[in-house]
Formats: structure tokens, sequence, C-alpha cells
């Protein structure tokens, strides 16, 4: 053999095995780049893997990831839709595909194959951490509870699993409830971005401004440039009243959370503020379109629409909701005051007296636009009734599910049947819809003391709900307790109150009734300042004003002016003898 020849054949088996060599150097190298979530660079060496003879059964889970990382979901659907993945990485490719599905909204897609990567891993505490998630997604809240404590059970330190829970037990429990499992996570891991975004996002919905700015701070320390950590201390300057600061911070987020409803919704608050009222309403609009029934857009909405001068647009726009029973007393005064604009002072009238009314008993189903919500509104009560049980008894562990049916049995006068599915829900997740109407059903089976034991429950894990703290100063009043009343009352006006009307004039009475008549005419007149049209302000003013005895010869026109629309009431007869009183000393 000639010596050239015999050097090759001695080389070759070393050029193969550096050759293998290289080739895994390349998958290490595509995997730390998705490690630091740069797709562009996990593509690049994972293509070159395959290049050098790399099987692409092992690539393509981590090659589907690189394209998930970068937001190409048909390249990524490539890679992992086929299911042809080498027994180390299928697992892995599973869990990426089901991932892939949840992002396109194919739930029961996700669901299958995460039931594929669960047979191949199914003590994975992180597995069924994901699987708890799809199933909170999908509307199975007890089935995702399940998850939660499976994959603790597993590994209690996992910090997935403990996020996760604390997640669950904020729903379910509070806010307070919540933050130890946090902190129990933060303990392992204290530079864990997802764990210390929702630590976050729990201490600001406390009101601890100061340590959810220095948690979001550490975040950005770690991930510069995090969007959500942005966006956190962005809501936070606003509540201080900083626009132009959380405008700044709100331009940091790049886009990358710009169809979030708590992103629209700030957003709103900031072009409304700086006199925008076109982009607030676009915004505002783009967010009732994913969520409906969301209040505060459709507060802000209102708004920004009577601000532009719209009036018959601003009747137009809400002419179905204030056609509704339950219509926001807020959105209300706004049309009424766009009919003003118009000089329909009848309808304006017409919808102020509403406005100014106690809250019809009717109320109104979640889901509005589902099929039991049209039922209900065209008068098929029994029908609705039948659907909202049957979805009840297929998905019991279903928050919407035990709502609706409680909303249903509540709308039929059965109180206490309400009481039993709204209970089932709050043991799910307790939100302050939920409580509006568990308070709902106490009251009208005459179960205060019930009603005060949930809402003191309910203020322990969430002590800046204004739902509830509304409703505890509404019981204190009831049971005597004014000075409780008034604190809290006082601390929602200072807290954001300022334009609230029905706030001021609960104030005003409070403060009468706790003797403070000096107090009560500035918050009764503030309250009649935005709602002029408003027999209530117009009667509830008039007896500060008697109390106090100042102005009488205008608490004598306005007490003229609330009898004409309102009639006789307790309270205007109060201030007519507070009146002729002051009159004869």
């Amino acid at each position: 053999m000639p010596l050239a020849a015999a050097l090759v054949c001695a080389v070759m088996p070393f050029a193969g095995h550096a050759e293998e060599d290289s080739a895994a150097a390349l998958l290490v190298d595509g995997r730390e780049a998705l490690a630091r979530a740069d797709g562009i660079a996990a593509e690049a060496k994972l293509r070159a893997a395959l290049d050098q003879g790399v099987p692409k059964e092992r690539v393509a889970a981590p090659l589907g990831a690189a394209y998930l990382q970068q937001g190409d979901l048909t390249r990524a659907r490539g890679w992992l839709a086929p299911g042809m993945f080498s027994p180390e990485t299928a697992a892995e490719g599973f869990r990426l595909l089901a991932r892939l599905e949840q992002t396109e909204g194919n739930l029961p897609a996700a669901g299958a194959a995460y039931d594929r990567a669960l047979a191949l891993t199914p003590r994975d505490a992180e597995l069924w951490v994901e699987i708890g998630r799809l199933r909170h997604r999908g509307g199975e809240d007890e089935l995702a509870r399940q998850a939660a404590e499976h994959a603790l059970s597993l590994d209690g330190g996992n910090v997935r699993a403990q996020g996760f829970q604390g997640e669950l037990i904020r729903e379910r429990e509070g806010l307070t409830a919540a933050l130890p499992w946090f902190e129990r996570g933060l303990q392992q891991a204290p530079d864990d971005v997802p764990l210390l975004l929702e630590y976050a996002a729990t201490l600001g919905e406390l009101g601890r401004g100061k340590e959810m700015l220095e948690a979001t701070r550490q975040v950005l320390k770690l991930d510069p440039g995090n969007a959500r950590a942005y966006y956190l201390q962005a809501v936070l300057a606003a509540r201080a009243g900083r626009y132009e600061l959380s405008r700044s911070l709100l331009a940091r987020t790049e886009g990358k959370l710009a169809e979030s409803p708590g992103l629209l919704l700030l957003r709103s608050v900031l072009e409304l503020a700086a006199g925008n009222t076109r982009s607030a309403s676009d915004l505002c609009e783009r967010l009732l379109h994913q969520q409906p029934s969301n209040v505060h857009a459709q507060r802000i909405l209102a708004r920004a629409i009577f601000l532009s001068g719209q009036y018959r647009y601003l009747a137009l726009r809400f002419r179905d909701e204030v056609a509704r029973p339950d219509a926001s007393p807020y959105v209300l005064t706004i049309v009424a005051r766009g009919y003003e604009a118009l000089s329909d002072r009848v309808r304006a009238g017409e919808l102020l007296d509403r406005a100014a009314s106690p809250q019809s008993v009717s109320l109104r189903i979640v889901g509005t636009a589902g099929e039991v919500g049209s039922l209900m509104a065209q008068g098929h009560s029994l029908e609705a009734e039948q659907t909202a049980e049957r979805a009840r008894m297929a998905a019991p562990g279903s928050y919407a599910s035990q709502s609706i049916a409680g909303d249903v049995q509540l709308a039929l006068g059965r109180s206490v049947a309400a009481q039993e599915r709204y209970a089932r829900a709050g043991s799910i997740r307790m939100s302050e819809s939920l409580l509006l109407r568990r308070f709902r059903a106490y009251a009208a089976a005459g179960e205060l003391s019930a009603a005060s034991r949930m809402v003191r429950t309910y203020l322990s894990g969430h002590p800046e709900s204004r739902g509830a703290l509304r409703l505890e100063a509404g019981l204190a009043l009831g049971s005597g307790d004014t000075t409780r009343a008034e604190a809290i009352l006082t601390h929602l006006h200072r807290a954001g109150g300022t334009q609230d009307a029905q706030l001021l004039l609960d104030l005003a009475l409070v403060q009468l009734r706790a003797g403070d008549a000096q107090k009560a005419p500035r918050y009764a007149a503030e309250a009649y300042r935005l709602q002029r049209a408003n027999p209530v302000a117009a009667q509830v003013l008039a007896l500060s004003y008697a109390a106090s005895g100042t102005n009488r010869p205008q608490a004598a026109a306005l007490l003229e002016k609330a009898g004409l629309m309102l009639g006789d009431t307790p309270l205007l007869a109060q201030a007519r003898a507070r009146l002729s009183q002051a009159g004869r000393s």
C-alpha cells in the first residue's frame, strides 16, 4: 500500500470522531443559546449540527423550541407536530408541541400532547404545573388545583410549583394568603424572574408600592428590558398620579404587551389624562372586544366620548348598556350629561333618576353574551336554569359554571340555592365580582351577619378592594359604627374617589349621622357639582346646609328642586324640619 494511502486510512477513524465531537458541541451550543432565549443563535447551531449528520429526531425538539422563541409558529409546527423525537428528547418535544398548540388556541390538542409527555415522565413536577396551567386556562379550575397539589407532592421545593400554587391561592383566598408561597420560592431561587414578577404584582395590589418597586428593579437587573416589570412600575406611577412617568415607563415595554387587558386599560387612562380622547376611546374599544363586561373600560370609554363632544354617538354607543336594569350609575350619569348637551332634558332626567336610585335587584349574568345570558334576557328563565344546571353538573369544578348557575338562581329569587352555587365557585376563585353577588344573596335572605363575616374575610386577603370596602362601610353604618364607616369612606375618597358622586354623598350622610355638620356640606357640594340634575345630590346638599346652618336660601331652593323630582322622602322631611328650626332660632 502506498504511504499516502496508508496515512489516509490511519487518519479516517480520528476524523470521524472529530466530526462527532463537533456535532455534539454544536448541540450543546444550541441548547445554551435556547437557555439565553436567543432563538436565532440556537437555530444556527442546531442546523449546523444537522448538517454534520446529527439525526433529525435528536434536533427536532430543540429546533422547534428555537422557532417558538422567534415567534415562527409555522416552522415550529413543522418540527414538532410530526412527533418524531429521539427517546431522550420525546418528553421535551411533546411539551413544546403542547405549548405551541396553546399559543394557537388549540387547547384539546395541547392536552393530547401533554398526555403523551406525561406517559413518558409521569413524575415530572414542572410538567404537572404546565398541565395545571392548561386546565386553568380551559376553565377546569378544580383539576388545575389538583395538578398544582400533585406537583408539590412530587417535589415540594419546585419553584414553578410553588409559584403556581401561589397564583391559585391568590385567586381563591386572597393576596395576603398568596404571599408566603411566593416568598418561599424566592428563598430557594431569589433570582427567579417569573416568581419575582408574581411577587411584585401581589405586593402592588396590596398597596405595598415600595416593596413592589424593589422587586421590579431586581427583575430589571436580571432581565434588562423586561416588559412586565416596566408595566408594573407604570401602574404604580399612575396610581400615584404621576402620569408622565407612567407613560415613560410604559414606552419601555416596546409593545411586547400591546394587547394585554391590563396594559390597554392603563394606556386608556393615560391617554384620557393627557386629553387624547380619541386614543383613549380606541384603546377601550379594543379592551371591550376582549372583555365585553369590563366595567372600568366602559366608564373610561363613556367619559372619553363625552369629553370629545360626540354626544349623539355617546347615546348610540351606550344605548343597550343604559337600557339594562343593572346599568352602572356612572355610565347612566355620563350618558345623561350627553342628553343634556343635546337639550333632551326629559331623557337626561330619566337617566339621572335611575343613577340616583338604589341599584336594581336584578343582576347581570356572568358571560352575558353566552347562551344562559341570552335566554335570561329573552325571558326564557326555565330554559336558562336548565342550561346552567347542565353546565354545572358537567363541570362541577368550573368557577364559571358554578357562578353562572348562582346568578340564575338569584335572578329567580332563590337566594339560598344561589348561595350554594356561589360558595362552590368561591372555593375555586373568590373574585370581587363574586363577593358582591354573594353579598346580594345573603342580603336577600336576611343573613347580614354571614355577609359581614364574608366581607371581613375577603378584606383580610384583599385589603385594598374598593368594592369590599364599600360593603364594609355600609355594614358599619348599619350597625351604628359611624366612626368606622367614615374612616373607610374617607380612605376611598383619598384613594381615587374624588369623582365618585355616590361616594361623596355617602360620606356626607355619614358625617351628618356622626354629628359633623361642618364637613358634610363640602362633600355634598362636590357631589352636586358633579351631578347637578341628580335629585338625591340636591336633597343631601340641602340637608347638609340645613344641619350646618349655612346657605339657607340655597338650601330652600334645593329642597324645592328635589321635592319636585323625588316627591316626599324622609330625608327631605328631615331637611325641612332642620331648616325650619334654624329659621326660628
